[in-house]
């Protein structure tokens, strides 16, 4: 699949909505890419939580997503398909946790 720009958003503690642009070829990597950008963001409250709901919205054509860390985490987790699958959840797993650099064109808005 081809990458699309996605925003995705999360609200902190504070109530307070976050939101950053990515490039992603999926909704999971959409959503890791957008997470591990809001963690390292120092206007986020604090480390989202595993119920936080991350908004993933696809800007062409526009579609909107919505899931929580947790079920992110799930996914990543589950046993891969293929090597390449393995070796994507590898790098979104390294994105969730904070250990990894999301790659390509980012924007915070």
């Amino acid at each position: 699949m081809a990458p699309r720009t996605c925003r995705v958003s999360l609200e902190d503690s504070n109530g307070v909505e976050h939101a950053v642009e990515v490039l992603a070829e999926s909704l999971f990597e959409a959503a890791a890419l957008g997470l591990a950008l809001l963690k390292k963001d120092s206007w986020v409250a604090k480390d989202p939580g595993p119920l936080t709901r991350l908004r993933v919205e696809v800007r062409e054509p526009p579609v909107e997503h919505s899931l929580t860390v947790q079920q992110l985490r799930r996914w990543a987790d589950r046993t891969p398909a293929s090597p390449a699958e393995r070796i994507k959840k590898e790098r979104l797993r390294a994105l969730i946790e904070g250990k990894g650099h999301p790659n390509g064109t980012v924007h915070l808005t």
